[in-house]
């Protein structure tokens, strides 16, 4: 038996599915796809297309909560966004996120929380956990919009403002073109 077969068969989630649902319920929501397989992971990443594809590694740390995931589903209100969205989950898909770092980031230390810009399967941005923990949600998420807007062709929201306010239950507001409203 091959070494990734027993690794495959013996990892165990690190978290309860029903805990983390939520989690994954924030990003979804606003339209980001789930990655679940490192197929899943090849398929969305490993091409050649110059399209924009935004990966988000989710995380039930606080940092996730308080700035990664609100950071991103604000900056995902701009008039322009990445073609794609996907999302892993830290501590669940592990296959997934093994193949995900070890294939297409591989000159880059873990992270979780983690968001990534990427074209034809390069990295063209990333925020590791150190540029997420203990920065503002806000900030964030005008840094990703600026990014979005100069690499991105997409035209946002990702979904209409009144989902949004409805999705996030007006903790965001409505807000849309990040990147001209100031700090």
């Amino acid at each position: 038996m091959e070494v990734s077969n027993v690794t495959k068969i013996t990892q165990q989630l690190t978290y309860d599915a029903v805990s983390v649902q939520p989690m994954r319920d924030e990003l979804t929501s606003v339209g980001c796809k789930e990655l679940l397989t490192p197929q899943d992971v090849d398929k969305a990443l490993d091409r050649r297309d110059d399209k924009t594809v935004l990966v988000v590694i989710n995380s039930i740390c606080g940092c996730s909560a308080g700035s990664a995931r609100p950071a991103v589903m604000v900056a995902l209100q701009n008039g322009i966004i990445p073609d794609e969205l996907y999302t892993l989950f830290g501590g669940m898909e592990k296959n997934a996120i093994d193949r995900y770092r070890n294939k297409y980031l591989s000159n880059y230390m873990p992270s979780s929380p983690h968001i990534a810009l990427f074209r034809n399967g390069e990295p063209v941005a990333i925020f590791q956990r150190s540029d997420i923990e203990g920065h503002k949600a806000d900030g964030i998420a005008c840094e990703l919009a600026t990014i979005f807007n100069k690499e991105c062709n997409n035209t946002g929201p990702s979904i209409p403002a009144k989902d949004f306010e409805n999705v996030t239950q007006g903790k965001y507001g409505c807000y849309t073109d990040r990147s001209k409203n100031k700090e």
